[in-house]
């Protein structure tokens, strides 16, 4: 069993890593569809994955799926799920990096970089969207248009509207982020959220 749960790791993770152009973000929406296919992780997990991948060193991606590897398979889980998504990467780089010296100056590798680019930003703007929904606590149905919320949704909503306001304005520019991280985590700390 634990070998087949290996396996189906490393192809799930080979999978995510090979189509999720544009970073860390982008392995959200594979994710959540592992989560949703084999129950590997719950829509709460998800946002709290992307709280610790964002909160801790390395790239997000990574450490999702070590995270997730983990829970499904403890440390070789975790080994296996980390293997699978760099492995494309490694994989990629190594064909580009020799095809690139020899093409760099094609039209048709120019114009492939640049339809990559829609794509990229399709990605993290779906696992954007998905995180938003989590992290107001909407229930959300795609296929009958049916959204569903509580009072707490209006609250974090306010707060997310908030925190993205004073954010942006041009005063508070110079504060850094991490002031945001740290009132964001208290707030929601105190407010049970």
């Amino acid at each position: 069993m634990l070998l087949k749960n290996l396996g189906l790791l490393f192809f799930e993770f080979f999978k995510a890593g090979l189509f999720a152009v544009g970073g860390g973000l982008a392995t959200v929406p594979f994710i959540r569809e592992m989560g949703a296919v084999y129950g590997w992780v719950t829509e709460a997990e998800i946002a709290n994955i992307i709280a610790i991948a964002e909160s801790t060193p390395g790239p997000i991606g990574v450490n999702a799926a070590t995270y997730v590897g983990y829970n499904v398979a403890g440390v070789p889980g975790s080994i296996v799920a980390t293997l699978g998504l760099i492995t494309p990467s490694v994989i990629i780089i190594i064909l580009v990096a020799k095809a690139i010296k020899k093409y760099a100056s094609s039209y048709l590798v120019q114009s492939l970089f640049s339809s990559l680019r829609p794509a990229a930003i399709g990605l993290i703007t779906a696992a954007g969207f998905s995180l938003l929904l989590v992290a107001l606590n909407v229930k959300a149905n795609f296929r009958t248009f049916t959204f569903s919320a509580d009072w707490t949704s209006l609250l974090r909503l306010g707060l997310f509207a908030a925190f993205a306001f004073f954010a942006f304005w041009k005063k508070t520019s110079k504060i850094h982020p991490l002031f945001f991280i740290l009132a964001g985590g208290t707030l929601g700390g105190l407010l049970s959220l």
